[in-house]
């Protein structure tokens, strides 16, 4: 009967003992995560130092153009700006390239105007805000990072940065997750030595040409995004556009050259022309109606190609399908 009494204390105690540890590792958990949740780290910017959390969990982007980055790296998006270079959008709409990826988040859709929408960003509680890089929301960012500052730690990309793969480094460090991005550019060069090695690019030089609303002729640059993409995969560009068309200044962020239309015939006399056709522009068939372009040498001869919106300055998702519209047109 004593031994009984003494097993029956013996095992009360070990239960006793067991929940308290389990209480113990409970507390140690959910301490350790609350840590983990409040982690911080520095990141440098053009703007210094900025304290962002180790492992942002509700980020907000107020450049549509940056958005893809953070879907492609696995990031938490609580909120987007829609907005991206000639890419036309329904009201309330994402862009089709991470439309799903936004859905399947619940990212909420940043309202846009003529001014940035504060009250709306701070009511997401947002932990890191995203923004910078080209365009008109990147200079809405720009003039109201002390407002957005004050919301939330915010990252600006360098507006000096053009291509995709600068701009991904800047946002993956931003968010800790520059480990992915060796992948994502070795996925990109491997795709390009493949579309190289299958497609045959026009004969001769060839220069892009922009339809834009306002009718003004402007074709893209060398050495600009879209330019580099197409030299990479064996296109020959027309280098002297610029020289040709009197060497008219340019923003640094620009990736275009706008000129006069008495120049046409002498600035678009490659043999091909790629048309990228901005929002509002005309498309292939109402360009060739047009009596000035249907003297150049690429519509005389047919040569003439078109191209969407989104590959003028792709990010990663874009610039992986230009690749492949480049792969099935010029098999």
């Amino acid at each position: 009967m004593m031994m009984s009494r003494k097993t029956a204390r013996v095992r009360a105690a070990v239960a006793v003992l067991s929940l308290a540890l389990v209480a113990v590792a409970g507390c140690s958990s959910s301490a350790s995560d609350t840590a983990d949740k409040s982690a911080t780290r520095q990141v440098q910017t053009e703007r210094g130092a900025v304290t962002v959390p180790a492992e942002p969990q509700r980020v907000a982007v107020v450049n549509g153009a940056l958005a893809g980055y953070l879907f492609d790296l696995g990031v938490p998006v609580k909120a987007a700006d829609p907005r991206m270079l000639g890419v036309t959008l329904q009201p309330g709409a994402f862009p089709a390239a991470w439309d799903a990826d936004a859905k399947k988040q619940g990212t909420a859709l940043l309202p846009s105007g003529d001014d940035i929408n504060l009250e709306f960003i701070a009511a997401q509680q947002p932990d890191l805000i995203i923004g910078g890089g080209q365009g008109y929301p990147a200079q809405q960012s720009i003039q109201a990072y002390d407002q957005l500052s004050a919301i939330a730690p915010t990252v600006l990309v360098p507006t000096t940065l053009n291509n995709w793969q600068d701009q991904l480094k800047v946002v993956a460090d931003a968010v800790g997750r520059a480990d992915r991005v060796p992948g994502l550019i070795d996925a990109y060069n491997d795709k390009v030595a493949k579309v190289r090695s299958s497609i045959k690019p026009p004969q001769g030089a060839v220069a892009v040409f922009q339809s834009r609303k306002d009718l003004k002729p402007s074709v893209i640059a060398p050495s600009t995004p879209l330019a580099t993409l197409l030299t990479e995969v064996g296109f020959t560009i027309d280098k002297e556009v610029e020289a040709k068309a009197g060497n008219p200044s340019r923003a640094a962020a620009a990736d275009w050259v706008s000129f006069s239309p008495e120049l046409l015939t002498t600035v678009v006399d490659a043999p091909a022309v790629i048309v990228i056709q901005l929002d509002g522009g005309r498309n292939l068939e109402q360009l060739a109606q047009d009596p000035m372009l249907a003297k150049l040498p690429a519509f005389r001869s047919g040569q003439v190609y078109e191209l969407p919106a989104t590959s003028q300055r792709p990010d990663y998702r874009h610039v992986m399908s230009t690749l492949d519209l480049l792969a099935a047109r010029f098999k």
